[in-house]
């Protein structure tokens, strides 16, 4: 999962895409940057680390131009950090193109093979991102024009969605021409688009891939980016729009509502927030059906996207809200974290409980979903720590159960504590007194009754059942081979680390 802006103003737009990243800071902490067009001249700045932390003001002058790009990165293979995956990427020919993207391809090996036997192109990283951008160059540059109209640019982007198959939100900028941006035909991830008046007349136009960027920084939403669809913006700030993919079947990401996306960001058509109130309800009837209800003291949530469900639960519930546990908020997003041993040291480090809000207490703890099960069991037992009698677990989510290949990282399903384990066996693994959990139907709901346009939601984590296709016991073999190697790797990475300070 990561997140991706581009503007088109009459005024320079370095300020305005770093403001952007830091409020889609939560989708990505690994690596972040911003490359600007001054002219027909490029210019980039990225690296590792948070949007804070990669720039200064002596590299935020440097980003001079009136359009622009910017991506957070956030790994999904559990590898080590590698600078040169930051994005966005670049190629010199033809026209010289940057793009970031959101998602992930699942052909992108086969990808890989085509650009070197028969497109004659070079990858220079693992990233199924800089595969995306060189069939995206490749396709222009079969369009043959010096210079680029609306028309050909969807030409090659209709050829493009021929070709890659996945979940891909992507922000492009073609030099002195202007930002194209795109969807994968279910709209998989997220990607909204928005405008606002020009201080020299005529409007900018920003697209991201959450709402609260757009809204945050002055621009008014005007939609999403519809699945199948282009948009490009070009240097004169004219908006065209395109369906390269007329035969769709919309299937946004269940668990871009569940966890990743910011509650005040609207998604499809869907308040975020309002979907996690509606998760705690579903949830509270389920309690209530199972006679759990009677025997709790308190609720409280696990900080932070959990909150809006744990107290909709509570209130539905009639039990009491309580906050028990304080947030250190200088440390990130566990989930998101490259690597298990980095989100194993950071629970405690995050996470500190009020013990009077325990003390005697039978407390059902509310948390958006049990993935690894690392951090649940960690804070379980500070709940014990803390003097609580009983100790319930509820998620807002269902189990997961299997892998996603779509950008979100838990693609081995032996790592995932609920596969091939019956509740009862996942409150145990993580010393619950019980576990409930949300049931499929009753979230898919919960995105449905906020846009009932919508019928279908990519659940494939929760029920293994993949939208693109493509996805088959080899392909998953495949990428939990990947992944290990990746771990293998991180690890001696760290060996080295710790002998180095040893050393010196």
């Amino acid at each position: 999962m990561c997140g991706i802006i581009g503007v088109v103003g009459d005024n320079p737009v370095n300020q305005l895409i770093y403001d952007g990243l830091s409020l889609l800071q939560h989708r990505g902490q690994d690596a972040a940057g911003i490359m600007t067009c001054e002219g027909e001249r490029l210019l980039l700045r990225k690296g590792k680390g948070l949007v804070a932390d990669v720039f200064r003001e002596r590299h935020m002058v440097r980003l001079k131009g009136e359009m622009g790009i910017g991506h957070v990165r956030y790994p999904t293979a559990g590898a080590p950090s590698n600078s040169a995956e930051a994005q966005p990427f670049y190629v010199n020919s033809p026209y010289g193109i940057a793009l970031g993207h959101n998602g992930n391809l699942i052909n992108s090996a086969e990808l890989q093979q085509q650009l070197y036997e028969t497109d004659l192109r070079h990858i220079n990283t693992d990233s199924d991102s800089e595969v995306l951008l060189n069939v995206l160059a490749h396709e222009l540059q079969q369009v043959g024009k010096l210079q680029l109209s609306a028309a050909t640019i969807f030409a090659a982007v209709t050829q493009v969605h021929q070709r890659i198959r996945g979940a891909y939100a992507v922000v492009a900028m073609i030099a002195g021409q202007g930002i194209l941006a795109f969807r994968d035909p279910h709209g998989i991830r997220p990607l909204v688009l928005g405008r606002r008046d020009g201080e020299q007349g005529g409007s900018e136009y920003m697209v991201a891939s959450e709402s609260v960027a757009v809204q945050a920084l002055g621009f008014t939403l005007l939609r999403d980016v519809a699945p199948g669809e282009a948009v490009y913006i070009d240097k004169q700030r004219q908006l065209h729009a395109y369906q390269c993919v007329p035969a769709i079947q919309h299937s946004p990401c269940m668990f871009e509502f569940v966890y990743f996306a910011r509650p005040d960001s609207i998604i499809d058509g869907i308040s975020v927030y309002k979907s996690r109130l509606r998760m705690g309800a579903k949830l509270a009837d389920k309690i209530h059906a199972m006679g759990l209800a009677e025997a709790l003291d308190v609720v409280i949530p696990v900080p932070e996207s959990s909150r809006p469900a744990a107290i909709e639960l509570a209130n539905s519930l009639g039990v009491k809200f309580r906050e028990g546990f304080v947030k250190n908020r200088y440390i990130g997003r566990t989930f998101i974290m490259p690597g298990q041993s980095s989100r194993q040291k950071s629970v405690r480090r995050k996470l500190n409980a009020i013990d009077l809000e325990f003390k005697g207490k039978n407390v059902l703890l509310v948390d958006d979903s049990i993935v690894r099960g690392t951090t649940s069991g960690q804070i379980v037992q500070m709940a014990r720590e803390a003097g609580a009698r009983k100790v319930y677990f509820a998620s807002a989510a269902p189990p997961v159960r299997y892998a996603n290949v779509y950008g979100i990282d838990m693609p081995t399903p032996s790592e995932l504590i609920a596969h091939g384990r019956s509740e009862a066996e996942i409150a145990e693994a993580i010393g619950a007194d019980g576990v409930i959990y949300q049931d499929l139907e009753a979230l898919v709901a919960c995105g449905s009754e906020g846009n009932p346009a919508l019928t279908e939601f990519d659940t494939s984590c929760f029920d293994g059942h993949y939208v693109t296709g493509g996805v088959d016991d080899d392909y998953l073999a495949q990428i939990g081979q990947l992944r290990a190697d990746s771990i293998q790797q991180a690890q001696l990475f760290a060996e080295e680390d710790d002998y180095e300070i040893i050393r010196n």
